[in-house]
């Protein structure tokens, strides 16, 4: 199974150990790992900032470095769901590409989804142990129904214990560029994540996106909160946490 893997911008430039965690992963369940070199970006910023050209450049460009493969994994619900589902939108008025996206658009996959549901991974190269709490990014939740996939291969650890935080699918106020352009109200939607993650009295919180990673650890670390882990879910499962 040939499978093209869509590193996403913030794990290249922020996180690239989470990266090649994903690759340990992708390789245990036995896929052959490709990583096109010149992607970059989605064009989600682009996108959701009303720049439909620039987002419609990417997405071509997306298209032909990934429509080879079996299938595309994406370690990012948002990335993901801008992958699996607005290029339709973007695509529209060219029949052409339009018909490309519809032959890539099923075979994407954010990565919990795709370990649980295509490959049906049942062993996991981890030793990780820790009490942890999840939460749920809103890309992948909404957009692409990411929710018991995550809690299900954290499941096959057994030294995992996770308690769920109240209101764990609300936002974490990062939202791309919507935590730049109003920042008072982005503080305080993380303020109440932050204190959600406290009330579980969990030692790390878990989650699949990078822009909710950054964002809820930043906020942790600059209230004073240096002993909560901040991971994503495929340190934990590949066992690099």
């Amino acid at each position: 199974m040939r499978v093209g893997l869509f590193v996403t911008c913030l794990i290249d430039l922020m996180r690239p150990d989470i990266g090649f965690s994903v690759v340990k992963l992708l390789e245990h369940a036995g896929c052959d790992v490709m990583v096109p070199q010149a992607q970059t970006c989605c064009g989600q910023p682009g996108y959701n900032s009303g720049d439909r050209a620039a987002a419609r450049d990417l997405a071509e460009k997306v298209l032909r470095e990934f429509e080879q493969f079996d299938y595309v994994v994406v370690p990012s619900g948002s990335c993901g769901g801008m992958i699996r589902h607005h290029y339709d939108d973007l695509f529209r008025d060219d029949p052409e590409l339009h018909g490309r996206y519809a032959r890539l658009q099923p075979k994407v996959y954010e990565l919990t989804d795709f370990l649980v549901n295509i490959v049906r991974l049942e062993n996991l190269p981890s030793q990780f142990s820790g009490h942890i709490t999840y939460h749920d990014s809103c890309s992948g939740l909404r957009e692409l129904g990411v929710k018991a996939q995550p809690r299900a291969l954290l499941a096959q650890l057994p030294g995992v214990t996770v308690t769920e935080m109240p209101d764990c699918e609300a936002c974490c106020g990062f939202g791309g560029t919507f935590s730049l352009k109003y920042g008072d109200i982005s503080t305080a939607i993380v303020d109440e994540k932050c204190a959600s993650i406290a009330g579980s009295g969990a030692d790390a919180v878990v989650l699949g996106d990078v822009g909710c990673m950054l964002n809820i650890e930043g906020r942790l670390r600059r209230t004073g909160n240096e002993h909560t882990r901040v991971l994503h879910v495929a340190q934990v499962l590949a066992g690099d946490a």
